[in-house]
C-alpha cells in the first residue's frame, strides 16, 4: 500500500509562493493501476516526483510499506560524469541488488552495446532515458511510476518495453500519467484528475474523462 496525506507542493517564485496543488492525497494498493490525467502545468510530473522522493512536499506525507520506482525513463538522479555502467553499479548498491546480474540484464534490454560503459555525457536523450528505463526494470519495483513516456525508440522498442512493463509485471501496481484516453483506459483500473490544485478520484472512466474534459482547462 502507498497512501498520499494532505500532499501540498508550492515552489518559490520571483512574484511569490506558487502553489502546484493542495491537500492531494489517494491510496493505491499491491497490483492497483491508477491513472492520472491533467492539462499541461497542472502537477503530474511533480506529484510523480513527490511519490518517487526525487523532489519533498510542503506540507503533507508520503506512507506505505512498497517499494516504489523512480519515473520510468527519468535520468535526472545519473552522475553524467560516469558511465552507465558505473551508474548502473551504484544504484545496485543502494537497493542491495546484484551488480553483474542488474548488468546483463540492462545491456540485453537498453542496447547501449559500447556506450554502456561510456559517461552519461556523451548519450543522446533516447539513449538516457533507455538506461533509465533499463535500470527500473533491472532493480524491480512493487509500483512502477510512468510519466507521460512508456517507451522510447522504434516500435520494435516500444513493443518490447510494453511486454517487459505490462506483460511481465502485470502483477506490479502503477501510478500512470497520461494524456491519452485509450492508453488509461487499457491500462487503469481507475482514474484521478489533477486540475485547480486538486485532484478528484473516479471508479469509472468515463465519468473520469468528462469532468477531465470540463475542468482541465483551467
Amino acid at each position: 500500500m502507498i497512501r498520499l496525506e494532505n500532499i501540498s507542493k508550492a515552489y518559490r517564485t520571483r512574484t511569490g509562493r506558487h502553489w502546484v496543488f493542495k491537500d492531494v492525497g489517494f491510496t493505491i494498493n499491491r497490483g492497483e493501476k491508477i491513472g492520472i490525467l491533467g492539462r499541461n502545468g497542472a502537477g503530474k510530473s511533480t506529484l510523480i516526483r513527490l511519490i518517487g522522493g526525487i523532489e519533498q512536499p510542503t506540507g503533507g506525507r508520503i506512507v506505505g510499506d512498497m517499494s516504489i520506482s523512480w519515473p520510468l525513463a527519468f535520468s535526472g538522479a545519473f552522475q553524467h560524469s560516469l558511465t552507465g555502467l558505473d551508474n548502473l553499479k551504484f544504484i545496485c548498491r543502494v537497493y542491495n541488488k546484484d551488480p553483474e546480474e542488474a548488468e546483463q540484464a540492462v545491456e540485453e534490454f537498453a542496447e547501449l552495446g559500447r556506450y554502456l560503459k561510456e559517461p552519461i555525457k556523451t548519450y543522446s536523450a533516447g539513449m538516457r532515458a533507455r538506461l533509465g528505463f533499463g535500470i527500473s526494470l533491472a532493480v524491480d519495483f512493487d509500483c512502477f511510476l510512468i510519466d507521460e513516456i512508456v517507451a522510447v525508440g522504434d516500435k520494435r522498442f516500444q513493443e518490447k518495453c510494453y511486454n517487459e512493463l505490462f506483460v511481465k509485471r502485470k502483477d506490479r501496481a502503477m501510478i500512470i500519467v497520461s494524456h491519452n484516453d485509450n492508453f488509461v483506459r487499457d491500462r487503469c483500473d481507475r482514474a484521478a484528475v489533477l486540475a485547480r490544485s486538486t485532484l478528484t478520484e473516479f471508479d469509472d472512466m468515463d465519468e473520469a474523462f468528462a469532468f477531465y474534459q470540463a475542468n482541465a482547462t483551467g
